[in-house]
């Protein structure tokens, strides 16, 4: 049982999470022993945050999970799982979540911590039971929690969010969101029965247009981000040497969905892929020599 729970919780989901630390190191607050723990907390909350929710999902959708090719095998669909036990683990990890986010406070520049959690489950919430089911919305959803997630961060350690880094994170999720949803559409053509319902909605050629000029429009925010006046009075001139990271990872990951039809599971197939994780690397090596040379 514990396995099968644990593989509902998707661990290897929680590096999206990482966003929430991002402040940290852009405010150069990672030698600030205070910062750095309250931001691991943060992290974990919303691990915790996010487990929840991938079970409350999987109870939510087993159904139709149970007629995919592949998440049939998931723990609940396959009955590996059962609901009542996914149930009270999806109460114990909200309400552990919640109630720990409303002990780290609030901070002068962010106001109460709590609010941003509870946001992010409010609206998973509401993506799980409704928002899912409405073309358009169920990614714009996607790409709020991931804003959530960079602006909960800097709230965390009382700095303020980045407009610039705030709009990719949202265009990049949103990106990441259509790209999904476009292997969705080619794994399932065949199928008599959708696992989602927008899937009646979306087609290649719509998701198409729409994933060419959000994969634009992140490397553009990104860029942009590296070169505003306040970012390279806080960060330096060096920043803008991790854009070329930047457009091959997005390329790259463009050149996965289109020619070799994967992008089903971002968070595995950024860590699958050796090309992706190399340029990765190096964006994490520049922007820590970018951010070293200022400080």
């Amino acid at each position: 049982m514990l396995p099968a729970l644990l593989e509902t919780m998707r661990p290897h989901q929680w590096v999206k999470n990482l966003l929430v630390l991002a402040p940290l190191a852009f405010a150069h607050k990672l030698t600030e022993s205070e910062s750095v723990v309250t931001s691991l907390m943060a992290f974990t909350i919303f691990c915790m945050l996010s487990s929840s929710i991938y079970v409350l999902n999987d109870v939510a959708d087993r159904r139709a999970d149970a007629a995919h090719p592949v998440k049939r095998n998931r723990p609940i669909a396959s009955g590996r799982l059962s609901v009542v036990v996914a149930l009270v683990a999806f109460v114990v990890l909200a309400g552990a979540a919640v109630g720990w986010s409303a002990m780290l406070g609030s901070t002068e520049v962010g106001g109460p911590f709590w609010i941003w959690p509870v946001a992010y489950f409010a609206l998973n919430l509401g993506y799980s039971f409704w928002l899912k089911r409405i073309v358009i919305v169920d990614c714009l959803c996607i790409a709020l929690g991931f804003q959530i997630r960079v602006h909960s961060g800097a709230v965390a350690i009382g700095v303020r969010s980045s407009s610039w880094i705030l709009l990719c994170t949202f265009f990049g999720a949103l990106f990441l969101a259509f790209c999904k949803r476009r292997e969705e559409v080619e794994r399932v053509a065949d199928s008599a029965a959708p696992t989602r319902a927008t899937m009646r909605d979306y087609d290649l050629p719509f998701l198409d247009q729409l994933i060419a000029p959000l994969a634009a429009l992140t490397i553009l925010c990104y860029a942009l981000y590296t070169v505003d006046q306040k970012s390279v009075e806080l960060h330096g001139e060096d920043l803008k040497f991790t854009v070329p990271f930047v457009v091959f990872g997005v390329f790259r990951y463009l050149f996965l969905v289109h020619k070799r039809g994967e992008g089903a599971d971002p968070a595995r197939l950024l860590f699958r892929d050796f090309q992706l994780v190399l340029s990765g690397v190096l964006w994490a090596v520049a922007a820590w020599i970018a951010l070293a040379n200022k400080g």
